[in-house]
This record gives C-alpha cells, sequence and structure tokens, in this order.
C-alpha cells in the first residue's frame, strides 16, 4: 500500500515539475505583474456551459412557473441575471492576482463559519426540512456553498506556508483536520451531510497533494467512517433515501418517486432527445425539475448525445482545472487549482449520478445549469480564480547564490522528510 501511495505521489511529483518554471534548484521566480493570456479552452466551455444552463432553465421552469408566479419567463430572467453577475466575476477574478487572496483566507473564512454559526442558533430560513440559507429581502445565500470555497482558499495558504512542516501531526494535519471538523459540525446542524462530506474530501485531498503522512489521513478517514454509518443509519430520511436508492419502483409512489420519475425522463430521451422544450417530466411529474434534477430535464429532451456532450464538458472543466494546477508558479497556486477542480468535479459527478440513480439521493445542484444564484455564483467565482491560476507568469532571473551555500533540494514524499508535490523553492526565494 505504502509503494502504491508513493508511486502515485511521485506521478504527481514528474507532472508538476514538467509543467513548472525551469531553475536551478527548483522553480525561478515569477513576475506576475505581466502574465500571459487565461486559459481558452477552460473559458470556452465555462461561456457554454453558463449559456446552456440558462436555456435549461427556462426549458424546464417555463411550465412550473407561469402556474406558480404566471409569468413563464419567472426563472428565466432570474437565471439570466445571475448569468450575467456570474460572468462578470468571472473576468474580474481572472484579471485578479491570485496572490493578493492569500491576506483574504482568515477574514472569507470567517465570514463563512459566522454566517454558519448565525444559521445553527435557528436564525436560518428553512425549506425542504432544512435550515440552510439566510434572507436578504428576494436574495437567498447558503453560507454552505461559500464555506467549501473559502475552506479551499484557507487550505492552500495554510499548506503553502507549512513546506516541509506538512509532514508534522502537530503543525502539518491536527490544525487543518480540527477546522474542517467544526465546518463540518456547522454543516450537520443545519442539517447539510453532503457539504460535511464534500469538506471532508477535499480537505483530504489537500492534504494528501501537499504531502502530509498518508497514515495520518487514513486514521482520519477511518475514525470518521463510524461516525458517518451513526448519522446516517440514526437519521430517518436518510435511511429513506437508502430505500429508495435501492428499489426506486418499489416505492414508486413513496420515497422512491422522485428518482424513479428522473428514470424515466432519461429513458423517454433515447439517443437523441424529444427536442428542447418538449419534456414532459417537467409537467408536474418531476419535483426540482429546473433545480436538482435538471440533468435529467436535459436528458429527456436532448437524449443520450446530450449528456454525453455535458459530461465531456464537465471532463473538459476538471482537466484544464488540473492542467492549470500543474503549471501553477507556486504551491498555493497549485493548491488552490487543486480544491477549486475538485470543487466543480465533484458537485457535476454527484449531480448526474444521483440523477441516474447510481448514489443516494442528495439534494446537490449541477454546477453552470441548475437555477440558483449563490450555487452559479460561488461556481464561477472558483472558475474566475481558475483562470487567472492558468495565465502564465513569465520567468524572472535567479538571485545569485551566496558563496558556500547549498543548493535546494527538490523535495517529495519520498524524501526523509517528504515535503509538497511542487519542487522546492530556490535558496533565497520566496513564494
Amino acid at each position: 500500500m505504502s509503494r502504491l501511495v508513493d508511486a502515485s505521489r511521485a506521478l504527481f511529483a514528474r507532472l508538476v515539475r514538467r509543467g513548472a518554471p525551469a531553475g536551478e534548484g527548483g522553480p525561478a521566480l515569477v513576475d506576475t505583474a505581466q502574465p500571459g493570456p487565461a486559459d481558452p479552452v477552460l473559458m470556452a466551455t465555462v461561456l457554454a456551459l453558463v449559456a446552456f444552463g440558462v436555456v435549461m432553465v427556462y426549458s424546464a421552469s417555463a411550465v412550473f412557473a407561469s402556474q406558480i408566479f404566471h409569468d413563464g419567463a419567472h426563472f428565466l430572467v432570474r437565471q439570466a441575471l445571475y448569468a450575467v453577475a456570474g460572468l462578470v466575476l468571472v473576468v474580474a477574478l481572472a484579471r485578479l492576482d491570485y496572490h493578493l487572496l492569500r491576506p483574504l483566507a482568515y477574514p472569507m473564512l470567517g465570514a463563512s463559519v459566522l454566517m454558519m454559526l448565525y444559521i445553527a442558533v435557528g436564525f436560518g430560513h428553512s425549506a425542504g426540512g432544512a435550515a440552510r440559507w439566510i434572507s436578504l429581502g428576494p436574495i437567498h445565500i447558503q453560507p454552505a456553498e461559500t464555506a467549501k470555497v473559502t475552506m479551499i482558499f484557507w487550505l492552500a495558504y495554510s499548506l503553502s506556508k507549512k513546506a516541509d512542516r506538512i509532514r508534522s501531526f502537530s503543525v502539518g494535519f491536527l490544525p487543518h483536520a480540527l477546522v474542517a471538523g467544526f465546518v463540518m459540525l456547522l454543516c450537520l446542524r443545519q442539517p447539510d451531510f453532503g457539504s460535511a462530506v464534500m469538506i471532508a474530501l477535499l480537505t483530504f485531498v489537500l492534504l494528501f497533494t501537499a504531502g502530509a503522512r498518508t497514515g495520518y489521513i487514513l486514521g482520519a478517514a477511518l475514525l470518521v467512517a463510524p461516525i458517518a454509518y451513526v448519522l446516517i443509519t440514526r437519521s430517518e430520511y436518510r435511511m429513506r433515501r437508502i430505500q429508495a436508492f435501492l428499489d426506486p419502483f418499489a416505492h414508486r409512489f413513496d420515497v422512491g418517486y422522485q428518482i424513479s420519475e428522473s428514470l424515466m425522463s432519461f429513458g423517454s430521451g433515447g439517443l437523441s432527445g424529444v427536442g428542447i422544450g418538449d419534456s414532459r417530466q417537467k409537467l408536474f411529474f418531476l419535483p426540482e425539475a429546473h433545480t436538482d434534477f435538471i440533468s435529467a430535464i436535459v436528458g429527456e429532451e436532448l437524449g443520450f448525445a446530450g449528456i454525453v456532450a455535458t459530461m465531456l464538458a464537465f471532463a473538459i472543466v476538471v482537466l484544464r482545472g488540473l492542467r492549470a494546477a500543474f503549471r501553477a508558479a507556486d504551491d498555493y497556486g497549485t493548491y488552490l487549482a487543486v480544491g477549486l477542480t475538485l470543487f466543480i468535479g465533484i458537485q457535476a459527478f454527484t449531480n448526474l449520478a444521483v440523477t441516474m440513480g447510481l448514489v443516494p439521493t442528495k439534494g446537490l445542484a449541477l454546477p453552470f445549469l441548475s437555477f440558483g444564484g449563490s450555487s452559479l455564483l460561488v461556481n464561477c467565482a472558483a472558475v474566475g480564480v481558475l483562470l487567472n491560476v492558468s495565465r502564465a507568469r513569465p520567468e524572472a532571473a535567479q538571485p545569485p547564490r551566496e558563496s558556500g551555500s547549498t543548493p535546494a533540494r527538490n523535495t517529495t514524499t519520498n524524501g526523509p522528510r517528504g515535503g509538497s508535490l511542487r519542487p522546492a523553492a530556490a535558496a533565497g526565494a520566496t513564494v
């Protein structure tokens, strides 16, 4: 097992070094004042997903909006406004040097924690049996969504400062595990089990990427597993979701209703679909058709071809995000890009898996497509930062070494003290 882990980390290290700036003893200093262009493939893919999301939200919600709000364009107008705001956010963050976000890591995480505490003490807006939102007039903010992203920013900032100390339990592992655990408890208080699991996954992946000891990560996973089991088995509504997952059509008119209707929606689409706007399941058969289960409407109206195209688009986003991580100028950029890429990728995979009946039902939006301002804006912000990380920073001259100094070594987990998956910085260089 240890050889497999070491081999995986060595592969990551080689990929990172392949795209990192060259220089004796490590990457060169970078001039962040004149970065290159952002990744055009990533930008074009996200633009296509956002535009497609506006179209599908209108298609999935027009009948419902006409019945409830007497305005078929009710959700269309709102989603279009969210999309414009999101794209403005993408462009702004793509231009803003991501290094300027480092000092904001603690304030952003603190603000998210305060909002979640506000909900935890009973002031949150309730819907669907859970209090997960803060209402500001017509705007509803979901602090758990912002907490996931701010956790990534904080972890990237904290891990990038640790360097070789990441191998230490008291410095590299315990503080990050405690903070993540506290945020997970706040998620469970809402209750929001899915967000708690997401934060745990992001934390473990970033710790692994940074070079934390595998034993600590596996030990924490083994400690969390029985707690998760108890939380699931002692929760009536979670067990009902598992029953619906195991045999949805046996509970066709009970707990399995939503997933059964979703599967019928996919089945009705066939290879090429029934056509945009012609879905039957959105006629008050499939609940949450324009939000969590919008991919089922995509499958019905555009068929297997539409779902494959959607999955390929998300695969491109993930691959280009990891490419940006491997080519980042420093550890902070690498950890930031890995975390934000996984944040988008895990959401997309989970949503598609839920709607296809591959995992138990979980209320999770499909990034860029599902209706919802909080989800769209948070995901657009994540893409904006990814685009900025993807901008090539030109190399600067290495500072001269002092006589008698020892060249800095590249550290990986195969070394005596382990370390980050990125090459060590040159002697005298600061990140």
